[in-house]
């Protein structure tokens, strides 16, 4: 399959994947403009759409639309990607085409081993412009791969003058989007995206799109629990299992802003980039100024097709690792808090390799003065009273019960009672004349400083030099406040520069312990994205582990992240957020939905409890490769995972009134003239009725009660 085609006589491109295409063309002004999105075409039927007339508009005060990649300048009235201005005080630009190249490459070295493969390679396009009278150039980049249905853009602006020359002064960047998509003419418009908040991540809402601009954003640093930076149009019609599915996502870590625009004349486009408004940068003379990727796809199989379609896309091209099954985790948080001790530590790791643990991490509390959250962040040596023989003991008992040791760290903050502190308080985020703002008793430590990144990456390669640690659980527990550099003449810059910083501490450590493996953190789920998991294995879901709300949590999550990334624990009963009691099983087979993990006080836990635990650890254990690696179908109360001869089905039954049918449950992507063959209770299936009459819930799948729960892991037979 041909990736990209060109048509020179009218400058047209056409960007292929096996289920959709992408057609832009250059009109007679040098403007690039979007001719199709959406369903595969040939070279000659993209050449056939671009013969079309554009509207003419209606009047004087319409004004230009349907651009690529809009700026400001002109007579345009939409909200653009890019807007500058000149030292001049002049702003907007215009472009002129320079040319355009397409190189076809190697993926990056740590990528999954799908990538780079034969017939994987991805193809790039390049689209360059230069501004008639301003020393500005601009690249636009679309890479494909012929595994994927996903086009990531982004976009390079360069200062292509010196100091010394005439226009050799720096331009004021106050916007740069990534890309801007633009949607087909629909009936109607939707758009599903996810909200909440602490603890409340992933709530999925689908709402019809207003005739305004809708705007999505984070303005906190990271990422945030209050928004992801992800959203999917449709035409109101689509469901999980059909419809087309336009869908987007922002590789950023940090502060972003998506805005849906719907114009009364009907056009919807979406733009979006990292940062959020009102931060300016300066372009000097010789810089550039690169975006992240803002990715886009396109799916005819409904919500979850295009779910499956990311889920692809990031495990065969995002992830570091992504064919490593991930290790059922102890994380010692719930049950000790701040009160950490050898003693307990080793009580816990005890208990959990019992159960079939395969990776114990301590939690927070194991360094410097840290006996509550107001003191010690920064200072990562171990504590003299907790440990005074330091981690050596308890790291060597971890492995000789079988299991890998891992380490809570939070490299980006500081207390302001810290050794770190005292020593060096100037590296903290602050604004001149206003009093610091602390959250959680801590401080932002400006990461993006080099000697500030120089101290963190010399702390953790230290770490995990010193007790061979296989896993950090990275977290970030406040947002940005305060957000200055007190006589840097760029400070804005920060909010991007941090970011960069972040990622490329990660890469490092990677890059110096090959075996080291990295969850991503900000007080839950404040740190998901497409940026943090090119350098992380998975990321901490929520700081909410009551099963109930984990359900709702992952059915967000699950929307465009695969279930391999999500970490999901198992933790005690009644709920220590919550309050909430429910049955163990229940709690398990929510977790075993993703990477186990399991967080209780396993001292306090019963002894049936306890084989209970071991059993069921030993049960996710058989159908985890189906879970991480399968494709995910999401059903009523149930997820199932399907991978090769194999499928796991996942259900729970919530509580309904007395009297209200509950329907079966029908199955998704098996061979309707094969037969399939419980693993557990032996029982044998026809395909064909699982999927056209489904298991019944009462009689089939046991589940009779409130929070009743079970898993089925059927073979096919044969195969």
């Amino acid at each position: 399959m041909t990736l990209v085609s060109y048509d020179p006589a009218a400058r047209l491109w056409l960007l292929s994947t096996a289920g959709s295409s992408y057609a832009i063309r250059l009109d007679e002004d040098d403007v690039l403009r979007q001719v199709h999105w959406g369903r595969p075409l040939t070279l000659e039927q993209a050449l056939t759409a671009a013969a079309v007339p554009a509207a003419a508009p209606g009047s004087s005060f319409d004004g230009i639309t349907g651009e690529e990649y809009p700026a400001e300048g002109g007579a345009r009235f939409g909200l653009p990607s890019l807007q500058l201005r000149h030292a001049d005080g002049s702003r907007g630009v215009h472009w002129q085409y320079l040319g355009h190249g397409i190189e076809t490459g190697a993926a990056a070295p740590e990528a999954s081993p799908a990538v780079g493969e034969e017939g994987t390679r991805p193809c790039e396009l390049t689209i360059r412009f230069r501004d008639r009278h301003y020393p500005l150039e601009l690249d636009l980049h679309y890479r494909l791969r012929p595994s994927s249905e996903v086009l990531e853009r982004r976009a390079v602006l360069r200062h292509t003058e010196s100091e010394s020359e005439p226009w050799g002064e720096p331009v004021r960047l106050l916007r740069m989007d990534a890309a801007c998509w633009t949607l087909p003419p629909l009936p109607d418009y939707r758009l599903s995206h996810v909200t909440g908040g602490w603890s409340s991540e992933g709530r999925l809402r689908r709402t019809s799109i207003p005739v305004a601009e809708t705007v999505l954003t984070s303005r906190r640093g990271i990422t945030s629990h209050q928004a992801n930076p992800w959203l999917m149009l449709d035409d109101g019609s689509a469901t999980e299992d059909s419809g087309e599915v336009w869908s987007t996502a922002l590789a950023w870590s940090g502060s972003w802003r998506i805005t849906v625009q719907r114009a009364p004349e009907g056009v919807v486009s979406c733009t979006g980039g990292s940062g959020h408004e009102g931060l300016v940068v300066r372009l000097l003379p010789g810089d550039s100024w690169e975006t992240p990727v803002f990715a886009g796809q396109y799916a005819q199989d409904g919500f979850g097709g295009a779910s499956r379609a990311w889920h692809r896309h990031i495990a065969d091209h995002v992830l570091p690792r992504a064919a490593e099954l991930r290790p059922v985790l102890y994380n010692s948080w719930e049950a000790t808090g701040f009160r950490v001790s050898e003693q307990n530590q080793l009580q816990l790791a005890a208990k959990a390799a019992e159960l079939g643990v395969e990776l114990f991490v301590m939690d927070d509390g194991w360094f410097g003065a840290r006996r509550d959250d107001t003191a010690g962040l920064g200072d990562w040596t171990p504590s003299a009273e907790a440990f005074p023989d330091g981690l050596g003991p308890l790291v060597a008992e971890v492995r000789r019960l079988g299991m890998r040791f891992g380490l809570w760290v939070e490299p980006e903050m500081v207390n302001p009672d810290s050794d770190l502190y005292r020593e060096h308080p100037d590296w903290v985020l602050r604004q001149p004349h206003r009093e610091r703002s602390t959250l959680r008793n801590q401080l932002v430590l400006d990461l993006a400083r080099p000697e500030v990144a120089a101290w963190a990456h010399a702390r953790l390669d230290a770490l995990v030099s010193e007790y061979a640690v296989n896993y950090l659980k990275w977290d970030m527990n406040r947002p940005f406040t305060d957000a200055g550099r007190p006589g840097h003449p760029d400070p804005d810059r920060l909010w991007f520069d941090h970011v960069h910083a972040v990622h490329a501490l990660m890469a490092r450590l990677r890059s110096d312990h090959p075996g080291l493996r990295i969850e991503a953190c900000a007080g839950g789920g404040g740190r998901v994205d497409l940026g943090v998991l090119a350098h992380a294995d998975s990321a901490w879901t929520s700081d909410n582990t009551d099963a109930l709300d984990r359900i709702g949590i992952q059915h967000g999550y699950s929307q465009l992240y695969p279930a391999r990334t999500m970490s999901a624990w198992v933790t005690d009963s009644p709920n220590p957020l919550t309050g909430r009691s429910l049955p163990l099983a229940f709690r398990f087979h929510v977790a075993m939905a993703g990477a186990l993990g399991i967080g209780g006080d396993l001292r306090s836990w019963t002894e049936a409890e306890l084989r209970q635990a071991a059993d069921l650890v030993a049960r996710y254990k058989r159908i985890r490769p189906v879970v991480q690696q399968g494709a995910q179908y999401r059903h009523r109360n149930a997820v199932q995972h399907v991978l090769g001869e194999e499928s796991v089905l996942i259900a729970w039954q919530l509580p309904v009134p007395h009297g209200v049918p509950i329907p079966p449950l029908r199955l998704a992507a098996l061979d309707p003239a094969a037969r399939y063959r419980d693993q557990e209770t032996g029982r044998l299936h026809e395909g064909a009725l699982l999927l056209a009459r489904g298991l019944d819930v009462r009689l089939d799948l046991g589940l009779t009660g409130d929070f009743s729960s079970t898993v089925v892991h059927l073979r096919r037979e044969g195969g």
